[in-house]
């Protein structure tokens, strides 16, 4: 099995906490040169120290806020000018909880600008590359949520629905080029937003965070909460030439959750 991951560039979004710095570095230790994205330098800095390197690679970031779509695309357009990326990773956290019925206006339209015209911008601005070298790896990192909506995050699934129909269109459209794309949809994983979802679900329903955090495992037939790097594993694998025949599908990365094929 190739997963051999050696003189590809990754860009990976959101990638100094959570899932998406776990991804990164994952292929950073099959070997890929890796891109940070994200709007802390601070941060940045500090992932970039951490990541694996084999002598060879060339680490570096860039400092893009995914709330100001038009700085990213300036950034990105310089970026790209000197570099090429095979691999783009899309990750951004998700939008506050809430019910879809008392959502504002301008709430959707920060998701759908943070999660979808950012993505959008990105992939116009890597695939011309992808294309000329007949490889490319576009990875959403989205939620199960695209499968069966999540009570309480109504902005979210909104959103997630409307970036899974746009990941598997575009699928159709690069795949004669050998350019994937698909959706790692995690579950229930421990990362900050998760904690602040525990926190949320604890005081609405009057109990301890820990109880409200047993909840949520028990719905989970694996019975406990995944780790980042578990979903980044998914990410990472869909990432290298072994997975070069899977493109257009919604990956659960859930311990066996969502009630659905």
């Amino acid at each position: 099995m190739n997963l051999d991951l050696n003189g590809k560039r990754a860009l990976v979004c959101g990638s100094t906490q959570g899932i998406g710095k776990a991804a990164a570095v994952e292929l950073a230790a099959l070997g890929a040169n890796i891109t940070l994205v994200a709007r802390n330098e601070a941060k940045l800095k500090d992932t970039l120290s951490g990541l694996p390197f084999n002598g060879a690679q060339q680490h570096d970031y860039l400092v893009a806020d995914f709330d100001f779509p038009d700085q990213l695309k300036n950034t990105i357009d310089k970026y790209l000018a000197s570099h090429a990326v095979h691999i783009l990773v899309n990750n951004t956290g998700g939008p506050p909880a809430g019910k879809v019925l008392d959502a504002k206006p301008e709430e959707f339209i920060k998701a759908i600008t943070s999660h979808l015209i950012c993505s959008q911008i990105l992939v116009q601005a890597v695939v011309p590359h992808m294309k000329s070298e007949g490889f490319g790896r576009i990875i959403n990192v989205i939620s199960t949520s695209v499968k069966i909506p999540i009570k309480g995050l109504g902005v979210s699934n909104t959103t997630r629905g409307a970036v899974a129909n746009w990941s598997k269109t575009l699928a159709h459209e690069v795949a004669p080029y050998g350019i994937t794309v698909n959706n790692v949809l995690p579950g229930t994983t421990l990362t900050g937003r998760l904690e602040t979802i525990i926190k949320n679900n604890a005081a609405k329903a009057g109990i301890a965070e820990d109880e409200a955090k047993q909840r949520m495992i028990e719905e989970v037939p694996m019975g406990r909460i995944s780790s980042p790097e578990e979903v980044a594993a998914a990410i990472a694998f869909l990432a290298t030439p072994a997975a070069s025949y899977i493109t257009g599908i919604n990956l659960p990365v859930d311990g066996g959750r969502t009630g659905s094929l």
